[in-house]
This record gives structure tokens, sequence and C-alpha cells, in this order.
């Protein structure tokens, strides 16, 4: 079998793994099977969730399984509470492995032979070039994606994260493509990253949404390569390993984007009617927790790895200490605000993956609404303001009509003036007074006998 296939089974690393760097036997990551343990006849200690998936454990007896016979599609195993583990032979899980190679072939042999078309993806909140309607056939898209780990300074204070990126940018960069489009992402693993890192599309169907086929340690890459059959706008995220601490920590560390599916023939109303936009904005909401240290300053690391126990203790009591916009205070308010002119409609394309927002425009309105982010449902019209779903993106449509500075804001007003979530929007254009005018400018006022 090729060693290629063995070693998307993952597990943790304990620096007995060819090529890898920890020699002092520390676990770094998910423990990749290599061909050897197929080869001699030693046990395989794992986590039974684990090898339910490599397994199948279906009996019909599980929640939503359809399976009503109650037949077995595979060894029953214990579930998994509190990592439990399995010890089953090399012999099982390599012919398990086997039997998956086997009924995945025609799906890797498969030549799709369709136009290709790479995008040159864009920091947020601008979004890449892309038709809003098309009257061509599906495309395979082609995008690249690359985890990033860094330091960011994330407010005016010189407050310091340990984040976690993807294409160097929180939130990472919004992949636009229509429906029944192949989406085709190269994922790299830079060798200057210390931790595994993948891909998790809530656009995709399977394998956690590709999390299960993505995992890649320093040094690697994978390409992965899903249809887009719903349309909306999603958000996408790393879950390294799918088990423990790492996931909640590499999402609150800045790792998750957007994806937006446009039904082919464009938006529509609620009665078909079609809607376009001028521009397109992308705000991704995060909530930070930065770890203090006993006279309640905020604390700074050298790496990751320091960071994760306090910061793990931080993000347990799920009390942000911030909640901003783009990756940090300010990020888009300022000199920083996203320009827009009187006339102009504008779709703002709002994530969050971990914690609820609920999105509201100062001095405007949501003309359209998709509050779930998905465009096969009718919009909501003339909204004040939206409700975003932790874990989920939603998208607004507005025409602005006045000229100004526009915040847009979480309308936890508390997260917005006091922990970062606002932005702008600049407009410029001429004032109409039918729509607001100042009938009569402040002056003082003498107050007025009163009656006794």
């Amino acid at each position: 079998m090729p060693e290629r296939t063995v070693n998307t089974i993952p597990w943790d690393c304990h620096g007995d793994r060819h090529g890898r760097e920890n020699t002092q036997g520390k676990i770094c990551g998910p423990r990749v099977l290599a061909t050897r343990w197929c080869e001699e006849g030693r046990l395989v200690v794992i986590p039974n969730r684990i090898a339910n998936f490599i397994l199948g454990d279906c009996h019909g007896d599980r929640p939503g399984c359809e399976n009503t016979q109650g037949k077995s599609r595979g060894p029953r195993v214990p579930a998994f509470e509190k990592g439990r583990l399995v010890v089953i032979t090399r012999t099982a899980i390599c012919a398990a492995a086997a039997v998956a190679l086997v009924l995945a072939a025609p799906v890797l042999a498969q030549d799709l032979k369709l136009p290709r078309q790479k995008i040159e993806l864009v920091a947020p909140p601008f979004v890449h070039p892309h038709e809003q309607a098309v009257k061509y056939g599906p495309k395979i898209m082609e995008f690249l994606l690359t985890p990033e780990e860094k330091q960011i300074v994330i407010d005016d204070e010189g407050t310091k994260l340990q984040a976690m990126t993807f294409n160097g940018s929180i939130p990472g960069p919004m992949m636009v493509v229509h429906e029944g489009d192949y989406v085709e992402v190269t994922l790299v693993n830079p060798e200057t990253n210390s931790m595994p890192h993948n891909i998790d599309f809530h656009s995709a169907t399977g394998a956690s949404g590709g999390g299960d086929l993505t995992l890649i340690y320093p040094g690697e890459q994978v390409v992965l390569r899903w249809k887009a059959t719903r349309t909306g706008v999603f958000v996408y995220h790393c879950i390294p390993g799918g088990v423990g601490p790492m996931v909640p920590w590499h999402i609150a560390a800045g790792m998750s984007g957007a994806v937006m599916v446009l039904p082919r023939d464009g938006l529509k109303d609620a009665n078909g009617q079609p809607l376009q936009y001028d521009r397109v904005y992308y705000i991704g909401e995060q909530d930070f927790y930065v770890p203090r240290d006993a006279q309640g300053k905020f604390k700074t690391y050298e790496t990751h790895i320091d960071a994760f126990a306090d910061t793990r203790d931080a993000m347990r009591k799920l009390i942000p200490t911030h909640v901003v916009f783009n990756g940090r205070v300010g990020a888009l308010t300022g000199k920083n605000a996203m320009p827009a002119k009187v006339g102009e409609t504008v779709l703002i394309v709002h994530s969050q993956v971990d914690r609820d927002s609920r999105p509201h425009l100062v001095g405007g309105h949501g003309d359209y609404v998709w509050e779930t982010g998905k465009f096969s449902n009718p919009p909501e019209t003339n909204l004040e303001t939206w409700f975003i779903r932790g874990g989920s993106a939603g998208a607004a449509l507005y025409k602005f009509l006045q000229p100004g500075v526009y915040a847009y804001v979480n309308h936890n007003m508390i997260e917005a003036f006091e922990l970062g979530a606002t932005a702008h929007f600049r407009v410029e254009g001429a004032w109409n007074n039918d729509l607001m005018a100042q009938i009569k400018a402040p002056e003082p006022f003498k107050a007025k006998a009163t009656w006794r």
C-alpha cells in the first residue's frame, strides 16, 4: 500500500517518525502511521473515536442513522469518552486503509476535463475580482492557502498575540465561486511553522469539511477538491486533528475565513428579481483571549508553545479580552475605513466562527439581508440589526443614500466600544436634505416659567 495512503490516518507524533525534528519524545501533534506498522506484527493503540472512523461502527442504533435493520457496517468500537483508547491489530487497521484506498480510487482517478481558473486571493476586507452571474458552465477554481504562525499587535496599546492565520491575515481571504464549480485548494504548511494545520470548509460535504483529508505538518502541502453544491456564504477554519484543545486554540488565534458560493444566475430578491452590488467587503469578527499577569497586564510570549497553557486557561473562562473586526482594534476605522459612494450598493459579508454577533450599520440599514447566509432562502428586507450565529456567516446589501462616516458595529455596544468591534464606511457624495435636515442649529435656551 502506498505510504501516503496509510499516512492519512492521524495520530500523535512522539519524535519517532522519520523526518520529524522532535527527538525528545514530546507530543507535537497527530502521529502518522508509518507503513512499517503494516509490515510488522505490532498492536496499534488509538483513540476509539478514530477507530470508529476508520473501521466503521454503525449498527443502526445511532441517532439519524438510516440503517434501521441494525446490521453492522463494521466492528463495534466503544464510544469515545474521556480519552479511552482502543487496541487493535495492525492487520485490522491496514485492511481498513486498503479498503478505503480501493473505494477512493475512482474518485482520485477522476479527470473532470473542465476549464481551470487560478484565483489570486486578496486580504480582507477586500475580495478578489469575480463575476456576479455567469452563463458558462462549471469550472475548477484553484486557490492557494498558506497557514502562517506569527506574532501580531491587536490594539493601540501594543498588546501582542501569538496568532495563527491563513495567508497572513485575520480573517483569511474570502473565496468566491459559483454553484456547481469545483473548488481546488492547495494548502501549504511552511517549514517555518511549528504546528500541523488543516481546513474545514462549512460549504463542503464529507470528511469533516475536508479537515480529515488536509492535515499537514510543517514542510508539507496537500490538495483538496470539493464541489460547491450549496449557495451562500460559509466559514472555513482550522481543526487540527479534530480533538483536544488545539481546535479552539487555532480558531481563537485567528485561523478562519469565508467562502461565497453565488447562484450561477446571481443574487435574487424574494420575487426572483436580480440583485447586484457595486462593491463587496468581507468583515471577519474575532474574539481574542490574551492572558494577564498578576497585576492585570496583558502577557507577552516568545513562541506559540509558550503561550498555549495560559491561553487555554483564558479561553476556558469564555470572557474575551478583545472582540475585533479583521484582526485588531481599529483595523477598519479612521484611515482604514471602507470607501463607498452615494448611490452605490455594497454587499457586506460578516463571519463569526465562535460567538454570536449582531451587526448594525449606524445611520443605514440592511436593504436585503441573508441573515443565515444562504442564498437559496429569500432575503429579509429593511433590517436595522441582523443576527450572525456563531460558526456561520451572513450577508447584507445596502445602497448608501447619504455621505458621511457610517459606523458598522456589533450592537452589543460594550463589545463595540470597549473591546473593539467597530468598523467605518467612508461615503462620498451629495447630501439629500429630503432624507434628513437640521432645521435649527444648536443654541442656548431660556428656561420657561413653570406653572405653580
